[in-house]
């Protein structure tokens, strides 16, 4: 491999470096992009393309996500909305009981608060929204601002505009730097790629970029699967899923955590999610957490009883310990910047994440303040 004079490697072609990659060529930088498997590979392949403000309390992820969903419909225009399968579909949040109900109303309160759109869904007004849901849930709220999108479409159209080599197969073995400790160069089982900037955008496997700079960072995979349904007529109408999801997303138990979540695709088929588990890289299947997925759905959704379910894919989402992604640049190592640990929320915050590290890697200020996301936050020893 001939040196690339790139301003920067991304190290990482999910939607995050594909994100990261497409904002910093936009900027006028020289970019490549590294990735040891192929374009969406990892998470963003296994991956059910949430773009939600729906789930995020008051707070800097949800500043992110905000500026996130705009760049989401500048890109919606820029790659073509039908080519990403970029679907404006709202979320509707459902409550099974009266304290689960009050708990989801103080929690869309908080959010409008913040600049949400937010609106309250009273228990018999469900089935206007929703019109096969149960009868007996005790209310909800519609969030018109979440969408949905193909994430490998998405990542593959992203990277395709950036107009950037991306080299696939190819994986990182090191990081040359200077006598300073700043970074000089990407090191391939391929070759080199001199550069003076790197950004780390990999995914559950950042931990082991940032050790090959001699940097702590405490990313860990965090294991969930989705079911994927038969093909059938239009059936559901946004992304629908029960209040305690959000608290599983919360959580940092190392347990298996179920909370069912239901929406419709293009090709007509249903996603049902999701399971959260930390047990490492551990790809065996659980029957016990499909069938806890399969009953959710259908206590939301009774008629999916008699619904079969064609199959069912595994993924690994980059957990960090206060549920923050770890974005900006690290002060340890002069040149390296981190963009990862969004866990469930990569694909959403992926826009506003690229922007703000192609705004740092040209010397500008960001739009969103990057302080709750800093890298050396959780300074782990190695």
């Amino acid at each position: 491999m001939s040196a690339t004079g790139a301003d920067v490697v991304v190290i990482g072609a999910g939607m995050v470096g594909a994100a990261c990659a497409y904002y910093a060529a936009r900027a006028g930088l020289a970019v490549t992009v590294v990735d040891r498997a192929g374009v969406a590979g990892g998470t963003t392949g296994a991956g059910e393309g949430n773009i939600l403000l729906s789930d995020k309390p008051p707070g800097p992820e949800l500043a992110l996500a905000r500026h996130s969903g705009r760049l989401w419909h500048e890109l919606g225009d820029a790659l073509g909305g039908e080519r990403i399968e970029l679907e404006r579909k709202g979320g509707l949040v459902v409550a099974a009981s009266a304290a689960e109900h009050a708990a989801l109303r103080a929690f869309a309160a908080g959010q409008r608060a913040a600049g949400v759109e937010v609106v309250p869904v009273p228990a018999e007004a469900l089935p206007e929204h929703e019109p096969h849901l149960a009868r007996d849930l005790a209310g909800g709220a519609y969030y018109p601002q979440d969408m949905q999108v193909q994430p490998m479409l998405a990542a593959a159209h992203l990277l395709r505009a950036a107009g950037v080599p991306v080299l696939t197969g190819t994986t990182v073995t090191g990081l040359r730097r200077d006598a300073a400790g700043a970074i000089r160069g990407v090191v391939t089982d391929r070759g080199a790629l001199p550069t003076p900037a790197v950004v780390n955008a990999a995914g559950v496997w950042a931990a082991g970029i940032a050790g090959l700079a001699g940097v702590g960072l405490p990313v860990l995979p965090r294991r969930g699967f989705v079911l994927v349904t038969e093909a059938l007529p239009p059936l559901i109408r946004h992304k629908v899923y029960a209040a305690g999801y959000v608290a599983g997303v919360g959580r940092s138990s190392e347990g298996l955590e179920v909370s069912p979540v239901v929406e419709g695709t293009r090709a007509g088929t249903l996603l049902i999610g999701s399971t959260r588990e930390r047990v490492g890289f551990d790809r065996t299947v659980p029957l016990s957490a499909l069938r806890q997925l399969a009953a959710g759905a259908v206590r939301l959704f009774p008629v999916l009883a008699s619904v079969s379910v064609i199959r069912a894919y595994r993924g690994f989402r980059p957990y960090s310990p206060d549920h923050l992604p770890m974005i900006g640049a690290d002060p340890r190592v002069p040149g390296l910047f981190h963009a990862c640990g969004h866990e469930g929320a990569g694909i959403g915050l992926a826009p506003a994440t690229g922007h703000a590290v192609a705004a740092l890697l040209t010397g500008r200020a960001p739009q969103v303040d990057l302080r709750p996301f800093a890298p050396e936050r959780h300074d782990v020893h190695i």
